[in-house]
């Protein structure tokens, strides 16, 4: 067994010695791959960078994922129960009548009242940041950077908020304290806005149709007594790929809705046709450069058959001498990508530092992903065997006697 093992050894540490013997045209084998390569790692990283970034931002940003109805319908617990079961809705959560989600907030520290616009939120509140409390109650508030702002208020400060209607004749005025319990981003909600639990919304608007609100103890007509129906409603997407179908399937059952989703499909579209493009562009180099190298092997196993037919004739196999282009194949497409690795990190940096004032969040315009490096490696170790075959083949016909024959 000792046998053929150490021929192995012995063919690798050949074709290693004459691979670095020859370094020149082993460098130039190199070069060629390299500058195939890292063009191809760079177009890629553009790619990855500028499109990776856009749809990031859809995904990070929630209001892609958000669903609109337009106009005004009539949704009931039921209806709600369904929707919210289906797995493409993360968040939904019903809407009053926008004209009876209003209420006017008051600060000790603010010099004015604040018509506030009401929004309903409850557990896994799309638009909330990580840490930000959902308010719970009738007497939790979050408020909008605008809003708190004006008011100026912190979070765990008391504001007063107050509704007014004209009911029997007579113009009433109801009060409820609330606490700040946070206070949202301004992407979150660019407007004065308050988010609030429904059922502050629900009693708001009882109260300025003339109902009374017995936890508020406001006074007024007898409760509404039979199933609330709902003219609106908030719905966030699980993901941005499920807007699309979410908005056909509410059209299909006759809900008009509104979405981002034309926005979502330019994003994607145009990933899918750069990256055609860019697998069209690798094929065409991976296979013109597999060609070159494959050429060049079947000529440097020609130019060394005497050397390698003398191995034959010394007891090496012919599977022992295919491994001498192989091997050589490729230590070429390792030692290239590595070459190609540094020139596409180099331009890499100088990209992003020319660049990276343009971009609106400071991402990198030109980045790649380590999982990248190992599949272009594979990629490339692959195309070097493949080129390798050439030379395989050639280095397989060699016989004993074709050396003799030139001496």
């Amino acid at each position: 067994m000792a046998n053929p093992f150490r021929k192995m050894r012995n063919i690798f540490r050949l074709a290693l010695t004459d691979y670095f013997y020859e370094w020149q045209m082993s460098s130039c084998f190199i070069l060629a791959l390299a500058a195939v390569l890292a063009p191809m790692m760079i177009l890629f990283a553009l790619k990855f960078g500028i499109v990776g970034s856009m749809l990031e931002q859809l995904i990070e940003d929630p209001r892609n994922r958000e669903i609109r109805p337009v106009g005004s319908g009539h949704y009931n617990a039921e209806w709600f129960d369904a929707v919210r079961k289906k797995a493409e809705v993360t968040f939904i959560i019903p809407r009053t009548r926008s004209l009876a989600a209003t209420m006017q907030l008051k600060s000790d520290a603010g010099t004015r009242i604040i018509p506030t616009e009401l929004i309903p939120t409850a557990e896994k509140e799309p638009l909330f940041r990580k840490g930000v409390t959902i308010p719970t109650g009738y007497h939790q508030i979050v408020l909008s950077e605008s809003a708190a702002r004006k008011l100026k208020v912190t979070v765990g400060d008391q504001i007063n908020g107050s509704l007014n209607r004209r009911h029997n004749n007579q113009n009433e005025r109801v009060h409820v304290k609330l606490t700040v319990v946070g206070i949202t981003h301004l992407a979150a909600f660019t407007r004065d806005g308050a988010f609030v639990p429904l059922e502050l919304i629900i009693a708001t608007e009882d109260f300025l149709d003339g109902r009374a609100v017995h936890a508020l103890d406001w006074q007024g007509d007898p409760p509404l007594k039979s199933e609330r129906n709902f003219p609106g409603f908030r719905l966030y997407a699980h993901s941005i790929d499920d807007v699309a179908a979410l908005r056909d399937g509410f059209l299909a059952s006759g809900i008009e809705a509104r979405t981002r989703a034309a926005d979502i499909d330019i994003v994607q579209t145009m990933e899918k046709r750069l990256n055609t493009v860019f697998w069209f562009v690798a094929i065409i180099g991976l296979t013109g450069f597999s060609f070159s190298l494959g050429a060049n092997l079947w000529a440097n196993v020609d130019r060394k058959k005497k050397a390698l037919s003398v191995l034959r004739l010394v007891g090496f196999r012919t599977s022992d001498i295919i491994w001498f282009p192989v091997l050589q194949a490729l230590l070429t497409g390792i030692l290239g990508w590595a070459l190609a690795s540094l020139i596409y990190l180099a331009v890499e940096t100088s990209i992003n530092r020319m660049l990276i004032a343009q971009a609106e969040d400071d991402n990198p315009i030109c980045r790649l992903l380590p999982l990248h490096f190992e599949i272009a490696l594979i990629f490339t170790v692959g195309a070097a065997v493949l080129a390798a075959a050439l030379g395989g083949y050639r280095a397989a016909k060699i016989q004993p006697s074709d050396g003799l024959r030139e001496i």
